[in-house]
């Protein structure tokens, strides 16, 4: 198939905040996505427990890794299908399903660098009867890069304004941005930590998955000392590219900040303004607008006080009618598609890395 036919391709996404399963059915004609339907999968507690514990800095038993890929690897197949009959699409309608897997260990800066998602892809392959491209970033840390983060080309695709300079922030467990302006029309990276600590804060004091709209946190003092002392880590100031993940910013980093002699409520306020303050840090003064994606997009204490701290108007990507749940998704069915097509995938402004490089492995 040409690349300048329209195709359908699916994108498979579960990320750092081990929210959902996210599935994007996507329409790519001359490269430029659509999306056309979504649904999300849900994560059993005891799989997203088993994928907590096996982000944790330490040695993992091999087969624990290996069973939590394969039970993945069922669930990312069973959400396909699920998608499949909601659109009444069939297997034979889709050129390839674009799965990033589940992300148990993220290692750039080590002696030999790694990343390392699992859900194994012949098991979705074999369940849908779709050929499956995933592990996209291996290629690109061989070739001297991050492997990620791997956004940038395609919010250049969606998103570029020769006329407005613009930034793309999503915001799940971890941060992550792109500016799109005439100079650095995709220079992408992530400034810090995202969801990871409110939703931490939030489990811990009410019981709850997630702190949504921000409400608890709006209850809340910000304590500006806490925030600075937190923004002091060397990781705020290192020059991109760079990106993170939970081996760094988990409970460990947080428990050093002593947070237990503080309101509760008083801690939530500033973690939230630390996920704002690193954002906002990053985000050149010339930018004219900031689109939101991913869950942090529904928290509106945290989208205020990335308004407070930055330039540009700040408003989710829904603003210009993207739904900011399931971009991340569209980026990988759109990264599948380059594949397929033997295109380049990564921006090496934003991942480092010495070259171009075609992405993904291709499992039939």
């Amino acid at each position: 198939m040409s690349p300048n036919e329209t195709a359908r391709y699916i994108g498979l996404m579960s990320g750092t905040s081990l929210n959902s399963i996210d599935c994007a059915l996507v329409s790519i004609t001359e490269g430029i996505p659509k999306l056309i339907s979504s649904t999300e999968g849900t994560l059993p507690d005891d799989i997203r427990d088993e994928i907590a514990a096996l982000n944790q800095p330490c040695e993992n038993d091999l087969y624990q890794t290996l069973t939590l890929s394969r039970k993945l690897g069922i669930l990312f197949g069973d959400t396909v299908q699920t998608l499949l009959s909601k659109t009444g699409f069939t297997a034979s309608d889709i050129v390839a399903i674009g799965s990033h897997g589940q992300t148990i260990r993220h290692q750039p800066k080590a002696d030999f660098p790694f990343s390392l998602q699992i859900g194994d892809p012949n098991t979705i392959a074999e369940m849908t009867g779709i050929p499956v491209v995933a592990d996209f970033r291996s290629r690109d840390i061989a070739a001297g890069g991050e492997g990620a983060p791997l956004t940038p080309l395609m919010h250049n695709t969606l998103f570029f304004d020769p006329d407005i300079n613009r930034c793309i922030v999503n915001i799940g467990g971890m941060s992550n941005i792109t500016q799109l302006t005439n100079s650095s029309p995709h220079l992408g990276f992530d400034p810090g930590p995202g969801n990871i600590f409110l939703d931490y804060w939030v489990q811990k004091h009410l019981n709850k998955p997630h702190d949504v709209s921000g409400d608890w946190a709006r209850t809340g003092k910000i304590i500006d000392p806490l925030v600075h002392a937190m923004l002091k880590d060397p990781y705020f100031t290192l020059p991109a590219p760079k990106s993170t993940g939970r081996e760094y910013f988990n409970r460990d980093w947080l428990n050093q900040y002593n947070l237990d002699q503080y309101a509760s409520e008083d801690v939530m306020a500033s973690l939230v303004e630390l996920t704002a303050q690193s954002i906002a840090n990053c985000i050149d003064n010339d930018i004219d607008e900031i689109y939101v994606c991913g869950g942090g997009a529904h928290n509106h204490f945290l989208m205020e006080r990335i308004q407070v701290n930055a330039n540009g108007s700040v408003q989710s990507t829904a603003a210009i009618g993207i739904d900011p749940d399931f971009i991340e998704a569209v980026t990988f069915a759109w990264l599948a598609y380059r594949r397929i097509n033997h295109l380049a995938g990564n921006s090496t402004a934003s991942t480092g890395a010495k070259h171009e490089r075609i992405l993904g492995g291709l499992y039939l």
